[in-house]
């Protein structure tokens, strides 16, 4: 596949009149320093017919007029603190063709060829990037990407439906709510219920000293897809609720699955801790709730544990109570520890950054998982029709699980699981093992 880029412009926001009134720069909330410190980005793929690279441009202009961060820059303010800059400078979009049909490129498992359909991250100053390509077929192929220290997935989605409905030509509903700066005072007195060190912050000296792999182990991680049907997955609920006095979601029942399946096949030692990292959206979690439009970073992290030997024996129910519970207590309180213990100096006098800094590229014994679920990319109509497909980048950290709506529509998950390549074979027997143990 040849990948030809025809054009790379900034598109700045297109203000119906006179810009609206807004700071010069808006503070990162506590919950954006938390965040990744990069671009997270999935393609989206339409059929043809597609709409015009005119219109998208055009849609995009006028949504970074709500959605001012996004055309912004990362700067400093007089006390040395990251801000994003509302400077207008625009987002980076480029166009590109392909010289091949996409069913060429699209294979039923992911590849790393899709790295080049995704504008290039490697120092770039733009808060948004969009990269365009068609392909011989006509289909389209629209790669986007946004520096997390801006929004997480949830605020993401926002946008990119409201620029498909800018596209369009229709209202955009609901405009964002841009006071990340006042929404998450602490209170007075604070009251720190939780630990929050080692949860979402560590010592400068274990995030510098606690890599888990080497470059040889990493380079032998290969992601799969695993397709559980709504069919699978409704037999696997009935298996771990049965008996229950509630029932699983399916998020919980499938993590569930693959956390004792992926367990498994790792032949970790019996007296092994393992524990997964979820990420917990706060919008209805806190109260007041916060409202959906909020733009910006509002997640948390549960992290349901267990020994490797009592997750294999038990039945699913156990790992699915285990998912269930850790979740339900990242509530209120927990949010408003949080708050009060970032606000509270202890950061800077313990010297304490994000966890997320560690950057581990194996999660071995553990795993983290990203749930799109909930997100409504079916909404994303730029004029010609919703998504055929959705898929995550190519992010090939051993563990690292995304939860993705399949595109059939018709309630079936998709889960892009990176193993290592040794433990495939093995993962594939026990993935749809439902009369097994596992």
């Amino acid at each position: 596949m040849k990948i030809t880029l025809t054009s790379s412009r900034l598109v700045k926001p297109a203000y119906n009149g006179n810009p609206p009134l807004k700071p010069q720069h808006v503070p990162l909330s506590l919950f954006d320093k938390v965040a990744c410190k990069d671009h997270v980005g999935a393609v989206y793929i339409f059929s043809p017919p597609t709409p015009s690279s005119e219109n998208i441009i055009e849609g995009l202009s006028i949504v970074l007029s709500l959605y001012w961060e996004l055309a912004g820059r990362l700067g400093t303010d007089d006390m040395g603190n990251t801000v994003i800059l509302l400077n207008d400078e625009g987002a980076r979009l480029v166009e590109a063709s392909a010289d091949v049909d996409l069913q060429n490129v699209l294979t039923s498992q992911p590849s790393k060829d899709i790295e080049s359909l995704y504008p290039s991250i490697q120092g770039v100053k733009e808060l948004a990037q969009v990269q365009i390509t068609r392909f011989t077929c006509g289909s389209l192929l629209l790669a986007f990407t946004a520096d997390h220290q801006v929004a997480d997935g949830h605020a993401i989605t926002n946008f990119l439906v409201a620029w498909s409905q800018a596209t369009r030509g229709i209202s955009m509903g609901s405009v964002p709510l841009h006071d990340r700066g006042i929404l998450f005072k602490p209170r007075h007195p604070p009251l720190v219920q939780y630990e929050h060190r080692g949860v979402e912050y560590i010592t400068k000296s274990y995030s510098t000293s606690s890599i888990s792999c080497n470059d040889h182990q990493a380079m032998n991680v290969t992601i799969h897809k695993v397709h559980f049907t709504k069919e699978f997955t409704e037999r696997l609920q009935a298996k771990a609720s049965y008996g229950a006095s509630k029932s699983y979601s399916t998020f919980e029942t499938i993590l569930a699955h693959l956390w004792r399946v992926i367990t498994n096949v790792r032949c970790l030692p019996g007296h092994e801790t393992t524990h997964i990292r979820i990420s917990v959206n706060g919008r209805r979690r806190m109260n007041p709730k916060v409202p959906n439009e909020f733009f910006g970073n509002l997640v948390l992290w549960a992290f349901p544990h267990c020994k490797v030997r009592q997750l294999i024996a038990q039945p699913l129910q156990f790992a699915a109570e285990l998912i269930h519970d850790a979740v339900r207590k990242v509530d209120d309180s927990y949010f408003k520890s949080f708050i009060d213990f970032s606000s509270s100096g202890v950061i800077e006098k313990e010297a304490l950054v994000p966890r997320t800094t560690l950057n581990e590229r194996v999660q071995s014994p553990n795993l983290e998982v990203h749930s799109w679920v909930t997100f409504p990319f079916r909404q994303m109509n730029f004029g010609t029709g919703k998504p055929d497909c959705i898929i995550p980048g190519y992010l090939s950290t051993e563990g690292e699980l995304f939860f993705i709506p399949s595109c059939t529509g018709d309630g079936s998950i998709d889960v892009y699981v990176p193993l290592f390549l040794s433990n495939l074979d093995n993962f594939k027997k026990l993935c749809y093992a439902l009369e097994s143990k596992y």
